[in-house]
């Protein structure tokens, strides 16, 4: 990371790391697309085990994931303000709390997956899929949540090409393990859908091993010396992690279970009207790894800012984001309704599912926008580490005012099913407008303490 004097450099800088983070999410987006599809060649039962071992997987990933993102703007901030010493303890001390989430995890696990899944109306080899797949995943858990806090320390440092490389290795990895695992090629064992939770596993352990090299092998991570001195637990350094994270965490949390929420309402419809939801909304998730990816990318500039006391740049940064998200938006919207068609068409060959997937896509159109706006604000905002806004506006946005009139709209208007995506973009839209003006608050705070400290 490095200072910029104009608007140029800015750009550039925000491209650089923007990119490979937009690489990256794209690739761990392949990797759940491969799980399922190759999961589905082997049979429905597999299909539908890890699909509903997945639903219950993911809402809690992100949401610890969100956690450990604290990390980010904690190690930008420290890198922006030159305190380059306080780094390897920060990071460390994320890693013990990683190591205490998982094995909390393990144990809720183990205590609650036969009685969650007994409490869903599924056929015994469903259940029994489900289940095995969730065991294979649970000997990643460790390895996956200090994976994460070590990509944290790698991304707030601005170097995001190297975990980009890290995740287009993890890709063939998990593919070939999930192939000779789900259909028990050169002498393994045929495990079909419970194969890809074991086959996940190995690329967790695989990814941490080649990033553990990295940090204490590579420049610029080695001169940081992370696991050259030992550090005893401080719960000093947990409290200021989880103060940033929790709220992060609940958001993400908030952010992905509402989608969730609404795929269990669509039971509702037909099969032509939820394989459509679904179509549609697959491919909506995957044109939001691009606001996400410019969120993430403006969480570090911003810290790294924020932490030198820049707030001029940090502000500059905010703004420049979020117009880049609004410009790649229109253009997305664009294409979506020139080829809503044809991009229906890479999910379905049903005429009556293709028809109702693209007008699901007109819908996704309007998310584009408010994604666009919101999930940047998101990101400047955990820059400046200004956390909690983001947490209260996504539960009221989502739960509060996005599914009541979803449900309004989908019960008592001509809209049914059209009415939960119009609910959610309502919401959608609120939230990007109320943290749109927590943001220039949290601006005008910093530079009003920036005089006084002049000042003085």
């Amino acid at each position: 990371m490095e200072q910029t004097f104009n608007n140029k450099q800015k750009l550039i800088l925000l491209l650089k790391i923007f990119i490979p983070i937009l690489i990256t999410q794209l690739g761990l987006y392949s990797m759940n697309f491969f799980d399922t599809t190759m999961s589905g060649k082997a049979g429905a039962n597999d299909l539908a085990g890890v699909a509903i071992g997945a639903s219950l997987w993911v809402p809690i990933f992100t949401g610890i994931n969100g956690i450990l993102m604290a990390v980010t703007p904690t190690v930008a901030q420290l890198s922006g303000s030159g305190k380059i010493k306080d780094i390897p303890l920060s990071v460390i001390q994320a890693i013990y709390l990683s190591l205490l989430i998982s094995i909390i995890i393990l144990v809720i696990g183990m205590i609650a997956i036969d009685p969650i899944l007994n409490q869903m109306k599924l056929t015994k080899e469903v259940r029994t899929i489900s289940k095995h797949y969730l065991i294979g995943l649970g000997f990643g858990i460790i390895p996956l949540f200090i994976y994460t806090v070590l990509r944290c320390f790698i991304d707030a440092l601005g170097h995001t090409r190297v975990t980009m490389m890290i995740t287009l290795l993890s890709l063939p990895i998990n593919i070939f393990f999930n192939y000779v695992l789900i259909f028990g090629k050169w002498g393994f064992p045929r495990l079909g859908g419970i194969g890809t939770g074991y086959a996940t596993t190995i690329t967790y352990w695989v990814i941490l091993i080649v990033t553990l090299l990295i940090v204490i092998k590579a420049k610029p991570f080695n001169s940081y010396q992370l696991f050259r001195n030992y550090y005893s637990i401080q719960i000093k350094y947990w409290k200021d992690l989880l103060k940033i994270g929790v709220p992060i965490g609940f958001a993400v949390f908030f952010e992905t279970s509402i989608f969730s929420a609404v795929t269990l309402l669509m039971s509702e419809y037909n099969t032509i009207t939820i394989a459509s939801h679904q179509a549609a909304m697959n491919f909506a998730s995957f044109l939001y790894m691009i606001p996400l990816s410019i969120s993430m990318a403006l969480t570090i500039v911003i810290g790294f800012e924020v932490g030198a006391q820049r707030y001029l740049d940090a502000k500059a940064y905010s703004f420049l984001g979020i117009s880049f998200a609004i410009l790649l938006a229109f253009c997305t919207s664009i294409f979506l309704y020139n080829f809503k068609i044809e991009v229906a068409s890479f999910y379905t060959n049903d005429p009556r599912v293709l028809e109702l997937t693209a007008q699901f896509l007109l819908y996704a159109i309007l998310f584009q926008m408010s994604d666009a706006i919101g999930a940047p604000i998101q990101g400047a905002l955990r820059g400046y580490k200004d956390v909690n806004a983001t947490f209260i506006m996504a539960f009221i946005s989502y739960w509060l005012i996005g599914l009541p009139t979803g449900i309004l709209l989908a019960k008592f208007t001509v809209l049914e099913a059209f009415g939960y995506w119009v609910g959610l973009i309502i919401g959608l839209a609120v939230g990007a407008v109320t943290l749109f003006w927590r943001l220039r608050y949290i601006q005008t705070k910093k530079f009003k303490q920036d005089a006084e400290i002049s000042i003085a």
